[in-house]
């Protein structure tokens, strides 16, 4: 028998001596923790629960941990990150919902938890609550202030519609444009309903300011978010957070066009002007055409009547005016008189000046005298005799110069020129093409020769043999034996 050491139950004191224990089964803390986790979910498969939201953990990992509490208790929960992304309503604190899911456990901290795979709200009071908790939220960060609201533009070139493209929503859209004034329309398609709706709107907003001026699509000068009537869940997303910073980061001004006219949203607060309808947004976004021709031809008009009578006004001023003035004639008498006394006296004084200017021109005239430029051309003259002397006698010096220069190197080229050697008994040696031939290597290589002499030149033709040696001439004197020298003279 196994024995547990005692101890006393109501102040956990430890005894002296053990007590008897009966037989159980031993497990180890695995086995334990294993066999409760498999008995808890076996006995609770899936339920459903309700209760309040208390802390709400949402790490990098993108998995959900929250409390789901009521008076009495409190229930742990975790949404994996692949469930967190489809759920229709991102989980608050404080806000009551039913979740749907399955009991387990977690053994590395003994406790036991709800894997939820679905979150709905409890009731459209605690829709309500979260809505306006969230609205207090967003309006105290200056989302909904009107000071940064922009004037919608008055007639949009391009304007960009965040809605479905299946929907009767787009269609009133474009017929009522088509009525009033038809513009250039760009469609985002996006789901206005579901757990994606928020984040395809956001996307839908952010991406037409995002577009570039250079893209093939336009950017648009106005914006419309649209979507038709539906219940508080039907709208709620266009209620989350990433909605409405996305219409109100919008540099394009916005318009809201979600539910009827009784639906209100958060996207409606953010916006720069929210219409009541998807049609009373595309009435906003444009005027009707047929209205400003209209305008255009009064105001034309009514200019052309003012122009009118403000003509009539100054010519009646005008006409008023020229009956205090004088008549023509009496204003230019006077001058027209002293003009022609002027002319009279014209002529008379054009041939007084005319007497003066001669008579200046006679007395000067009468002090210029020809001799002293006589004087000056013969000086120059004579200047001129002399150089030209003197430049005859240098040119005339230079040449008996250069022609004693000449002959005295003519004479230096004949001495030096070969034919005078040829003149004295030698006899100039070429090839066939005229090419002076100066060694014996050069003549055999050539074979035929021609050879200068001082009167004529003759052709030669080169034997190789060894030349004969040349008599000995008499010797006056003896020379020694077998000496080939013979007499120098």
């Amino acid at each position: 028998m196994s024995t547990d050491w005692p101890y006393d139950p109501e102040t956990g004191e430890l005894l002296d001596e053990p007590i008897a224990a009966p037989n159980i089964a031993e497990f180890s803390v695995s086995e334990l923790s294993f066999a409760l986790k498999r008995t808890l979910e076996d006995t609770y498969g899936y339920v459903r629960v309700r209760g309040e939201l208390g802390r709400v953990s949402k790490p990098g990992s993108g998995h959900i941990y929250l409390d789901l509490k009521d008076e009495k208790a409190v229930l742990n929960g975790v949404i994996w990150k692949g469930v967190a992304g489809r759920l229709r309503i991102q989980p608050e604190q404080g806000l009551e919902v039913i979740v749907s899911g399955k009991i387990t456990t977690f053994p590395g901290q003994s406790r036991y938890q709800i894997v939820i795979d679905t979150m709905e709200p409890a009731g459209a009071g605690a829709l309500m609550a979260l809505l306006e908790e969230r609205k207090k939220k967003l309006a105290a960060e200056g989302l909904f202030d009107e000071a940064r609201k922009r004037e919608l533009p008055f007639l949009p070139g391009v304007i960009g519609v965040v809605t479905s493209p299946t929907g009767a929503v787009i269609r009133d859209i474009l017929h009522r444009l088509s009525d009033r004034f038809p513009r250039h329309v760009l469609v985002w398609p996006v789901r206005v309903q579901g757990e994606k709706c928020a984040q395809e709107v956001a996307a839908g907003i952010n991406g037409f300011n995002a577009l570039p001026d250079d893209s093939g699509n336009p950017r648009p000068d106005l914006i419309i978010v649209a979507r038709g009537g539906g219940s508080l869940e039907d709208l709620w997303g266009f209620n989350e957070e990433i909605v409405v910073r996305a219409a109100a980061a919008s540099e394009i001004p916005l318009i809201s066009a979600v539910g009827h006219e009784t639906d209100w949203t958060l996207i409606d607060y953010a916006a720069d002007w929210r219409a009541p309808t998807p049609t009373a947004a595309a009435e906003r976004a444009v005027p009707v055409r047929a209205d400003l021709l209209a305008q255009v031809a009064d105001h034309g008009a009514r200019q052309a009547r003012a122009v009118r009578r403000a003509m009539d006004e100054r010519q009646t001023r005008i006409t008023a005016a020229a009956r205090a003035l004088p008549r023509p004639d009496d204003v230019l008498a006077l001058a027209r008189q002293r003009f022609d006394g002027a002319a009279g006296r014209l002529t008379q004084a054009l041939r007084a000046n005319l007497n003066v200017q001669r008579g200046g021109y006679e007395r000067v005239t009468g002090r210029l005298s020809i001799r002293p430029l006589v004087s000056q051309i013969i000086s120059h003259r004579d200047a001129l005799e002399r150089h030209h002397l003197q430049a005859t006698r240098a040119v005339r010096r230079n040449c008996q110069t250069k022609a004693t220069s000449l002959a005295a190197s003519k004479k230096l080229l004949a001495s030096l020129s070969y034919e005078s050697v040829v003149q004295r008994g030698f006899a100039v040696a070429r090839d066939g093409n005229g090419a002076l031939l100066d060694t014996a290597k050069a003549a055999r290589k050539a074979g035929h020769l021609s050879l200068q002499f001082r009167d004529d030149s003759v052709g030669a033709t080169i034997d190789d043999a060894a030349p004969a040696k040349p008599k000995a001439r008499p010797t006056r004197g003896k020379s020694a034996p077998g000496s080939s020298q013979g007499d120098l003279f």
